[in-house]
């Protein structure tokens, strides 16, 4: 059986907790620097089911995905748009879908260092958190196209290896 490394399970805490807090941005309007004092001090939306110590979240990671959101969100969203069906715009999304999507794409473009492939994996497994139907798979389409038109070689190095 693989060995998930803490680092690795931060921060999917980290992407998780990133995507609630832009929902809730999205949803009641919360101001960037109120929502992430909030969800810094309950524990960036990680549940531990008891008395275990909870997850290790990447701070830095969670800060750095929702402030990043919301700085390149007018060049994000119109990119989010172009690779969405005929007809559908970011807009007429589920909120959470929202979230998602925008956490992925500011990764996607603006985040380098991280592989699209493990940024697209990561946010499918945020999309299984929170649907059981057909969401997580509209996420994978929709992040992929995304990735190969913003990072093509990174896509074409990753499918090569």
């Amino acid at each position: 059986m693989a060995q998930v490394s803490t680092k690795s399970v931060g921060r999917s805490a980290a992407r998780l907790g990133a995507v609630q807090a832009l929902y809730q941005m999205d949803m009641a309007q919360t101001d960037l620097s109120d929502v992430l004092a909030e969800f810094e001090a309950r524990g960036i939306g990680v549940d531990n089911g008891g008395d275990e110590p909870g997850t290790q979240v990447d701070v830095k990671l969670f800060r750095d995905v929702v402030s990043g959101v919301v700085q390149h969100q007018l060049r994000l969203d119109p990119m989010i748009d172009g690779v969405l069906a005929e007809g559908w715009t970011l807009g007429r999304l589920d909120s959470i879908l929202r979230a998602i999507l925008r956490a992925g794409a500011y990764e996607l473009v603006l985040r380098l260092d991280i592989p699209p492939k493990v940024v697209i994996s990561e946010y499918i497994d945020v999309a299984h958190a929170f649907f059981d139907n057909d969401e997580p798979r509209f996420v994978n389409g929709a992040l992929d196209r995304l990735a190969r038109s913003a990072r093509g070689a990174d896509m074409d190095r990753d499918n090569a290896g």
